[in-house]
């Protein structure tokens, strides 16, 4: 069964960086895209960004500009460069990676303190 791992969660200040990493743990048949997801507490998940293969990066309104989505369909990673964090940032974020099944990854907290 493959899964997805995630790393690079953590708290940081407000106007600060973190780098989210993906990787699944085997080969993922028919990848068609890969994604980035969070909640926060008492919300519903949202799309954060996806990227497809061979199309354009996509994003909330809300991170545009801040951060930056980046795939590997070879290595089966994704990334999530996040910039002038803000404390509405503040989630548990979810790698999703689309193929004839959905992946999900364990979740990684995301503090923004301001």
């Amino acid at each position: 069964q493959v899964q997805l791992v995630e790393s690079g969660g953590g708290e940081v200040q407000a106007g600060g960086s973190l780098i989210l990493s993906c990787a699944a743990s085997g080969y993922i048949f028919r990848l068609s895209a890969m994604g980035w997801y969070r909640q926060a507490p008492g919300k519903q998940r949202e799309l954060v960004a996806r990227i497809a293969n061979g199309g354009k990066p996509y994003y909330i309104d809300s991170v545009k500009g801040r951060f930056t989505i980046s795939g590997d369909n070879v290595k089966n990673t994704v990334n999530l460069q996040m910039n002038s964090l803000k404390p509405e940032d503040t989630a548990v974020y979810y790698c999703r990676f689309e193929s004839v099944v959905d992946y999900w990854g364990q979740g990684t907290q995301v503090t923004v303190s301001s």
